[in-house]
């Protein structure tokens, strides 16, 4: 079995899990973790980094040699004993938020609680009351947890899906029998998750397009192998499902199986206005089918401007499209440069030089460099000395470059009370702060939304990091009223960021109506922590199209001059 860098990082964590519910030394627990985040954000692959001997920070000795086990035999042999040791379906119970390990250990000690449906019927029937740390709200918080848990099983993050996805696609491609194709589902319309990956191909000998695409070296199963349709799981779990259509439906059938399936409910209704029907076959007046060679041509047909697929959630495109017309949207190539990347200073994985390279051979004219605070003491935050080799390395980097600049920035933590994480003469030191939240999520709905806005109030703040603080799949939000945070950086000049990390899409892409509406500011941002990670800028594009957003709402379509000038207008000490 061979491991790639996302099952060894996840094997990792669940190892910190389990010492947790052990009670192991913290630092030896925050070790595996940090091991995880460096496997997620390495640059090199697995079996070059365990048959070399190049030390790499964040992955000690120890943990080293674990992985070269793992990566060799696919198993590890701690791992597995440290499983052992526990009631199987523990770790589930830690997929809740909130559920920290010393609770899970006193379910599943006192009250036998091994799976999520033990700890339902517990809570539903109130035996968590009886627990020392567990009131009426903890139990209410943990039944709302479970519904997360179980909402989201299934579904993979977009990079997981999006990846191999575009693997596919080359490969289908190349087939002589295939006339046309593209993605389907959700995955086109760059939903922040997605259950499967859909597929639709236009082809008149759809069974030699068949055979292609179940026989693909990355299909770990075929689960159905028909004429019309075929579906396999890879090794990741997630599900591909192909369809072939013919020449005359495909584009109908790329329409309708993009969805949403509230747009394609209004898309029939129109049709059926007009005495027509519409559906995946085609439009039909009465037994006649209506020619169409794309979606355009039956978005005309039913007197609509081509709709993008980002938009298709029935949220507001069709009101967008009977009134002023749909938006020409941001594009990938739309952007000069971009902010929010880390290094070795922090907890990067790539060098200075190494992050500006990777962001030249993007065509970017910018990075803006933001390694964590020293409060982020986890993540190797920089102190005074470490901001000041930094900046002396930038300069000199900066005087290497043609046609590139590094922009010196920070990741401030937001400090409990709303400050930012140095003295005043430390943050005018830099070209642009990003403050994020990073600690303290249990704070109320107002105490959060008062925390921010004073973090936004701060004359260094350029722009507000990942705002809700949401992991996809893994963390909920933390409680923030979201409108308000939007009007406080609309006032205060702030740009609010969207965090193009596949584990973050954060802001949501449905506040971003309200925020253009408003004349907000965003910035397209990677949170890069390796070079591969500038890459998910595409990310960030499909949720900034989902909220409609066009090249003036977003501050990385500006040229280096214009930002650059734009930062030295922003600066309070300039």
């Amino acid at each position: 079995m061979s491991i790639d860098k996302k099952q060894a990082a996840n094997i990792f964590e669940e190892i910190a899990r389990l010492l947790e519910l052990k009670g192991a030394n913290q630092f030896r627990t925050r070790a595996y973790v940090g091991a995880a985040r460096t496997l997620r954000s390495l640059d090199m692959e697995l079996e070059e980094l365990v048959d070399g001997n190049e030390k790499v920070k964040g992955i000690g000795a120890s943990s080293m040699e674990k992985l070269r086990e793992l990566v060799k035999t696919g198993k590890m042999e701690y791992y597995e004993s440290l499983k052992a040791e526990f009631p199987e379906g523990v770790l589930d119970l830690m997929k809740i938020p909130r559920l920290g390990p010393k609770k899970v250990k006193v379910l599943y000690q006192q009250l036998n609680i091994t799976s999520l449906d033990d700890l339902e019927k517990a809570c539903e029937q109130d035996e968590l009351l009886s627990l020392d740390g567990f009131g009426a709200k903890t139990q209410e918080n943990i039944l709302k947890g479970i519904k997360h848990v179980r909402q989201y099983k299934g579904r993979h993050l977009v990079r997981a899906a999006h990846v191999p996805a575009q693997e596919f696609l080359s490969h289908l491609q190349t087939l002589p029998e295939v006339l046309e194709l593209d993605l389907a589902g959700s995955l086109r319309r760059r939903k922040e998750t997605v259950k499967d990956i859909d597929i639709v191909v236009s082809t008149e000998e759809p069974k030699a397009v068949m055979n292609a695409f179940v026989n693909h070296p990355l299909v770990h199963e075929i689960i159905a192998h028909g004429d019309t349709k075929s579906s396999v799981t890879l090794d990741s779990g997630i599900n591909i499902d192909l369809r072939t259509v013919t020449p005359e439906q495909y584009a109908y059938a790329l329409l309708h199986f993009t969805g949403s399936k509230e747009h394609n409910t209004v898309m029939r209704s129109r049709a059926k206005d007009k005495g027509l029907k519409l559906n995946e076959y085609g439009l039909f007046r009465g037994e006649e089918r209506i020619h169409a060679s794309s979606e355009e041509e039956i978005y005309g047909l039913l007197d609509l401007p081509f709709i993008p697929p980002e938009l298709r959630e029935d949220h507001a495109e069709f009101s967008l499209a009977e009134g002023d017309g749909i938006p020409s949207l941001v594009t990938l190539e739309d952007l000069k440069g971009t902010f929010h990347a880390h290094t070795t200073y922090s907890d990067g994985s790539a060098s200075l030089d190494e992050m500006a390279q990777a962001a030249m051979l993007q065509g970017l004219e910018y990075l803006g460099i933001t390694d964590h605070s020293q409060t982020a003491y986890y993540a190797g935050g920089l102190n005074v000395y470490d901001i000041e080799k930094q900046h002396k390395e930038i300069d000199a980097l900066n005087e290497s470059y043609d046609n590139f600049r590094i922009f010196k920035g920070i990741e401030s933590d937001i400090l409990a009370d709303g400050s930012l994480d140095y003295p005043e003469p430390v943050l005018a030191s830099f070209d642009f702060i990003i403050a994020s939240v990073h600690s303290q999520f249990n704070l109320t709905k107002d105490e959060m939304t008062q925390r921010i806005i004073k973090a936004i109030e701060n004359p260094y703040t350029t722009m507000l990091g990942h705002p809700t603080g949401r992991l996809l799949l893994s963390r909920e939000s933390y409680p923030i009223d979201m409108h308000k945070v939007i009007d406080a950086a609309i006032a205060n000049g702030v740009i609010v960021e969207i965090n193009a990390n596949p584990h973050r899409l954060d802001i949501d892409w449905r506040l971003l109506q309200y925020a253009k509406e408003k004349g907000m500011l965003t910035s397209i941002n990677p949170d890069a922590h390796s070079t591969e990670g500038i890459n998910d800028m595409i990310y960030g594009v499909g949720i900034a199209r989902k909220g409609g957003l066009q090249v003036g709402d977003v501050l990385n379509t500006l040229s280096l001059q214009d930002v650059a000038s734009y930062l030295d207008e922003r600066h309070p000490g300039r």
